[in-house]
């Protein structure tokens, strides 16, 4: 019997068990699914990435790039929702690319930013983000923000089948298609920074954000047999966060480094101009 063969057999012997799994499932917040969405999460996550001004003015646009935080093959492992298969495909891509505007409207920088549906190395994303700041004036080099920031949206990807799960034998993706799953990050979250003023603008804060990942698997094996798993799991974190701002002209760019406790950290890039 051909490897190809041998590998139709297994699928077809796993199917009845794979599709009885399939439906709903709630991992613990312990669980490497869980785990893993919030790592992804972090660089999507909206921070301000800038020190806040104390009377925000004009318009501002930007791009922004961050570094996606790297998942272990141990945590990419699921252990709750798909037990007994190999590390999910989480990196497809090195970094987040966003651009983003801001306006300031009556004392309050309202601000969005849009990641397009443009497909790259088998990643399409769809992701909205929103946020609205107010700056308070502390003393005549400080100034306090604060910030509510959400992420709607979606992307899809080949995390649960990629090319290389689809020509291994000892997995159950072998023989069928590439998946195209979906994952809906759902972060929302309120942060205070604090500023310093200058030509040369440090800032630290910290946040709260509230994780509502949900993940819907897309796979077709080789034997016909679609698996469209719900995956859902409701987290809460911390966040922290530091950069420096500096201007040159009518562009301004900022660094940051943002994490949340526990998962992992994201360098951040933002230069926009004002």
């Amino acid at each position: 019997m051909k490897m190809r063969e041998w590998g139709v057999l297994l699928a077809a012997l796993m199917g009845p068990g794979a599709l009885a799994a399939q439906g709903e499932c709630y991992p613990s917040k312990t669980s490497n699914e869980a785990k893993t969405f919030a790592i992804l999460s972090v660089p999507v996550a909206f921070t301000g990435a800038r020190s806040p001004a104390p009377n925000p003015k004009g318009w501002a646009l930007g791009i922004e790039v961050a570094s996606l935080p790297g998942v272990d093959p141990e945590t990419a492992t699921p252990t709750t929702c798909r037990p007994g298969k190999g590390p999910e495909n989480t990196d497809p891509i090195p970094v987040l690319i966003r651009p983003r505007l801001a306006v300031a409207v009556g004392g309050f920088l309202l601000e969005a930013g849009w990641t397009p549906p443009i497909r790259l190395n088998g990643v399409k994303s769809s992701l909205v983000s929103l946020a609205v700041a107010r700056p308070f004036a502390l003393t005549s080099d400080l100034t306090l923000g604060v910030r509510a920031h959400a992420v709607l949206g979606s992307l899809t990807a080949p995390v649960t089948c990629d090319d290389d799960a689809l020509t291994d034998i000892t997995s159950e993706c072998f023989g069928g298609t590439r998946s195209d799953d979906r994952w809906q990050p759902g972060v929302h979250g309120v942060e205070a920074v604090l500023g310093v003023r200058g030509r040369v603008r440090p800032h630290a804060g910290i946040g709260y954000t509230r994780l509502r990942p949900r993940f819907r698997v897309n796979f077709t094996n080789s034997v016909g047999d679609t698996d469209r798993r719900f995956i859902a799991v409701d987290l809460d974190r911390v966040a922290l966060f530091a950069g420096v701002s500096t201007a040159v002209g009518p562009l301004r760019a900022t660094a940051e480094g943002y994490a949340t406790v526990g998962d992992a950290i994201t360098a951040r890039l933002v230069v926009r101009y004002q």
